[in-house]
């Protein structure tokens, strides 16, 4: 068995004396792991880093095995990303989110929105806006994604600005006044069709995070047994301090 495929190193695992277990997500593979032999030593070490995308060859004499990897840097942004403080909590925070899929499932889209994150991590507005809806995306993959498109009591598709903590469904201000207090507050930039970084606060970004964190770990975490990955929390509280550093700032 062999494929080649495009990958962002999701982990690496020491193996053995000199080599190392590489966690990638692949292109047209899904999430997929390999031995790569001499992972460990120091030429291959710039290379196996969470962040930095490979061209990758796996070879194996069964497709159920590990397998091996051969892998060629395409992209390393590893040293670029661990420079800064919200990237270093964001590449192991995506990384914990991938690892929600199941193992050599495709999901194009997902790689897609990945690279796209990586490759724009450095403003940490954008890559609070692009986590989010990241996390969206995840769901919808995972099978519960959130309506937020249409109104949940009336079906209109304007002034959508609360969503239920029950249902994750849109829900329009008239609908929702009445129970305002218990609905969650719904972003504009979370929005179909409005982008709101122009006018983005750090309101916006808390709540957008309320609303997927709730989600993910009730309809995802909880019934595997787990919590939000430590490195959410981190790169949520790197990337408020810096806006909010900012906003004084101006």
């Amino acid at each position: 068995m062999e494929w080649t495929d495009e990958g962002i190193i999701l982990g690496v695992r020491r193996h053995g004396e000199s080599g190392a277990i590489v966690e990638l997500m692949t292109r047209s593979h899904g999430r997929h792991l390999g031995l790569v032999r001499g992972g460990a030593g120091a030429r291959m070490r710039p290379v196996l880093q969470p962040g930095n995308s490979v061209q990758a060859i796996w070879r194996a004499r069964l497709d159920e095995q590990l397998g091996y990897y051969l892998l060629d840097g395409t992209r390393l942004r590893a040293a670029t990303l661990l420079g800064v403080s919200h990237a270093a909590y964001g590449v192991t925070h995506l990384a914990a989110v991938a690892r929600l899929l199941p193992e050599r499932d495709p999901h194009d889209e997902i790689f897609a929105m990945l690279e796209a994150i990586l490759d724009d991590f450095d403003h940490p507005a954008v890559a609070a806006i692009h986590t989010i809806r990241f996390e969206l995306a995840m769901l919808a993959e995972l099978g519960v994604g959130l309506d937020l498109e249409n109104c949940a009591a009336t079906g209109a598709t304007t002034d959508l600005i609360y969503v239920s903590p029950k249902s994750g469904n849109a829900v329009s201000r008239a609908a929702g006044e009445p129970w305002r207090d218990k609905l969650l507050r719904l972003p504009p930039f979370m929005r179909e069709g409005e982008e709101g970084e122009g006018s983005l606060t750090d309101r916006d970004l808390q709540d957008g995070f309320e609303i997927t964190g709730r989600f993910l770990l009730r309809n995802v975490l909880e019934p595997r047994g787990q919590r939000h990955s430590d490195a959410r929390a981190g790169f949520i509280g790197a990337v408020m301090r810096q806006i909010v550093g900012r906003m004084s700032e101006a």
